[in-house]
């Protein structure tokens, strides 16, 4: 079961032992605030109290559990955490989006993954969003024949598009086959093409990347993978991190939505600190997409 809440929520075994006792002490928080309350009025327990009792705890609980949450680091999470809720009750979403591929006009953001090796922040990202309400990762595409992401694209029963740079950079950017697909929004997950200003255009604030360092440092042409981190290294830095950014026509300029960091150690070689970025990646990136369509 904690296994289970630890892979929905995207969150640490320390954090999900937080977010379980905020909700234990919200409730109970909850209740006694809503005893204390209906004290003050003189009804018979009868089918009228239960009824104001149930709308009453309803409204005290979201209050408690933001205000457990904020000593102990978690108000983020509750606050998307009930207006997630509150999304499901009223039956509205505000993602915009059109039809999905099955023909269902209900609100589901269609995402669109771009990745151009193993893919683990494509799998980290479709975890995520596998039993999500309203979001759903609805095409992957690659640039590599033989990539891991193809795979992890067939293995999780998500239609792929490899992609070839004529069409991509000269012809229409592949333009009409997302819109075809209902592609709402899309994510750059270790894709190394630059996106071309078609694309851009068509998706305009609707394209986020992650990149592995903490921008503006180590950005632009070539700045990938083990060059980023090779480069922080060599030039001393005590610290790196993950920028999840906006993008526009210029390579890793986009504007900012997230950084997170991590310390660089003096024994620390590229392979190590890559293996601390991969951390900060698949920690963050699912649960930054998530905010970024459900606020």
């Amino acid at each position: 079961m904690f296994e289970r809440l630890q892979k929905k929520w995207n969150v640490s075994g320390f954090k999900l032992i937080l977010i379980i006792a905020i909700f234990a002490i919200g409730g109970s928080l909850t209740g006694y605030s809503g005893r204390k309350l209906m004290s003050f009025w003189e009804i018979d327990r009868g089918i009228g109290w239960v009824v104001l009792y149930i709308l009453l705890i309803t409204i005290i609980w979201p209050l408690a559990v933001l205000l457990v949450s904020i000593p102990l680091g978690q108000f983020s999470f509750f606050k998307n955490y009930i207006q997630r809720i509150g999304k499901r009750m009223l039956g509205k979403s505000k993602v915009k989006s059109g039809k999905s591929n099955t023909g269902d006009s209900s609100f589901m953001a269609q995402i669109a993954i771009f990745a151009s090796g193993a893919g683990s922040n494509a799998q980290k990202i479709i975890d995520h969003f596998r039993n999500h309400s309203s979001i759903k990762v609805a095409l992957i595409i690659c640039n590599k024949p033989g990539a891991g992401v193809l795979s992890i694209a067939e293995r999780e029963n998500i239609p792929a598009l490899l992609i070839e740079k004529e069409k991509f950079f000269r012809g229409d950017s592949y333009v009409p086959e997302l819109k075809e697909k209902n592609i709402d929004f899309i994510v750059l997950a270790g894709f190394l093409w630059k996106i071309p200003p078609a694309l851009i255009k068509a998706y305009t604030g609707k394209i986020i990347n992650i990149h592995p360092a903490l921008l503006p440092k180590y950005g632009g042409k070539g700045m990938y993978g083990h060059f980023v981190h090779e480069a922080v290294i060599a030039s001393g830095d005590k610290e790196s991190g993950i920028t999840i950014h906006y993008v526009d026509e210029v390579y890793d300029h986009g504007k900012i939505i997230f950084q997170d960091k991590c310390a660089v150690l003096s024994t620390d070689t590229a392979e190590s600190l890559a293996q601390k970025i991969h951390e900060l990646e698949h920690k963050n990136f699912p649960v930054v997409i998530e905010t970024l369509l459900t606020r």
